[in-house]
């Protein structure tokens, strides 16, 4: 399990680093620059030279990507070319948004998918299980945006329980408002990832509800959902955890346009508002601080795989 975690970590720090010069190649292939944004519509083009001699940007690629990634060895994510301010201390702010509405969201999908989607599987043949079957059907086909919209119709619009949009201005100083803020975009996107998470859940539970080590347990007497919990669970377990890794990479995802629907000061909302200003040294350290997450993600999944299931260690 050491040397296999080893390599793992090898493998993630070398898919980082790819990475981050994928990142670099790819936005230096964008068409204008800050220096544009910058000196505005009346520039002329000495102008906007003049502007981006003083930002770096004549210098030599490869010398501005040694210097970007030597500063990410320190933490230091660079300073806006546009306003100067450190990227660092504003993706940690965003952070403070985008990280509960990520986690809060997982919890959602978790709460309502295992439970429900073990249950079902143990009433596939009654009614109760045909229709949340096709509940979770209709779930994966609603669009996040209608479901959010139609959220904040019934319970900011109608019922004024919770707020519409935005986050206070002073983040967490007010907790309470603060979590009310991340409420409904928390359930849209728990429900939208969950409904897919339910079908996976449901599928596994069914896979081992009639394999023979199950069954021997139902011949001693156990009923079937004391043998589920006792030796179903650990095998159903492997393929749950790989699609709720890849469910929480979606998150992510969706993260950007649910802070975009509720008006959420997000990194998602960041990363939107800095690629149409073209103020590539943020958006170069917000896409790698997201795929930095996905890969983390991927690598705790796989640790996880072998923790639940031993005898993977002999294919190592």
């Amino acid at each position: 399990m050491l040397w296999y975690s080893l390599r793992r970590a090898g493998l993630l720090v070398l898919s980082l680093a790819l990475a981050s010069a994928l990142i670099f190649a790819l936005l230096r292939l964008l068409p204008g620059d800050v220096a544009t944004t910058i000196g505005g519509a009346q520039a002329t083009p000495a102008q906007v030279d003049a502007i981006r001699a003083g930002l770096g940007l004549n210098r030599p690629l490869h010398e501005q990507y040694l210097s970007w990634v030597g500063g990410l060895f320190h933490g230091d994510f660079g300073r806006s070319q546009l306003n100067g301010t450190s990227v660092g201390s504003e993706l940690a702010l965003k952070l403070a948004v985008t990280g509960p509405l990520i986690i809060g969201s997982l919890l959602v999908a978790f709460t309502v998918a295992v439970p429900l989607g073990a249950w079902s599987a143990m009433r596939h043949r009654s009614r109760i299980g045909g229709l949340m079957n096709a509940l979770s059907q209709i779930g994966i086909a609603v669009p996040a945006l209608w479901l959010a919209m139609l959220l904040i119709l019934v319970f900011a619009v109608e019922l004024k329980l919770l707020p519409a949009q935005g986050f206070p201005v002073d983040r967490w100083g007010h907790p309470g408002d603060a979590a009310r803020s991340l409420v409904l975009p928390c359930v849209t996107l728990g429900l939208v990832e969950g409904a897919v998470l339910f079908r996976f859940v449901r599928s596994a539970t069914m896979g081992v509800l009639y394999s023979d080590y199950l069954r021997t347990a139902r011949a001693k007497g156990l009923p079937w959902a004391q043998a589920l919990v006792r030796h179903g669970f650990r095998n159903a377990a492997l393929p749950v955890v790989s699609v709720l890794g890849l469910q929480s990479a979606t998150l992510i995802v969706g993260a950007v346009v649910i802070e975009r629907v509720f008006t959420l000061p997000g990194v998602g909302s960041m990363l939107l508002s800095d690629v149409a200003n073209r103020d590539l040294v943020k958006v170069q350290g917000e896409m790698l601080l997201l795929i930095a997450a996905i890969l983390v993600i991927g690598f705790v999944v796989d640790l996880i795989h072998r923790l639940i299931d031993p005898r993977l260690e002999a294919r190592l």
